[in-house]
């Protein structure tokens, strides 16, 4: 008797990353809304993240790598983002790495500002709106 594995379903698995993405998205508002920016841009960052797996699942019918580089994710994805789109991911992959380890300075907190964390907020919104026209 040997090991079966399971069939592979996309569709579950690319909804599975949708509502995880969706999820990080509140949180992020959530964090918005209670003053903690720096941590509400990480979360902007999971949901971009988690709505690229969605791609990359939908696109290649298997699961998608574990890695966290936005630009890298794309692009393995099939995606072809233009100059600016470029830009976006790799400012948006950077909120993984400054929320999550700031420096003894605490210089990327400073840096999150009301203004600042709203930007890029909307950003992070239109990037999402950006990638989920990617799965029709």
């Amino acid at each position: 008797m040997r090991d079966e594995q399971p069939e592979f379903d996309t569709d579950h698995v690319v909804a599975y990353w949708l509502i995880e993405a969706e999820e990080a998205f509140q949180v992020a508002e959530h964090l918005v809304e209670k003053g903690d920016r720096s941590y509400a841009l990480f979360f902007g960052h999971l949901a971009v993240e988690k709505t690229l797996k969605a791609i990359y699942v939908h696109r290649r019918h298997e699961h998608a790598p574990l890695i966290h580089n936005l630009l890298r994710l794309a692009r393995l994805s099939g995606l072809k983002p233009n100059k600016d789109q470029t830009e976006e991911l790799l400012t948006i992959t950077a909120f993984n790495i400054e929320a999550r380890y700031p420096d003894l300075k605490r210089a990327f907190r400073a840096k999150c500002t009301a203004a600042f964390t709203t930007r890029q907020m909307t950003r992070i919104r239109e990037v999402l709106q950006w990638l989920n026209t990617q799965l029709a």
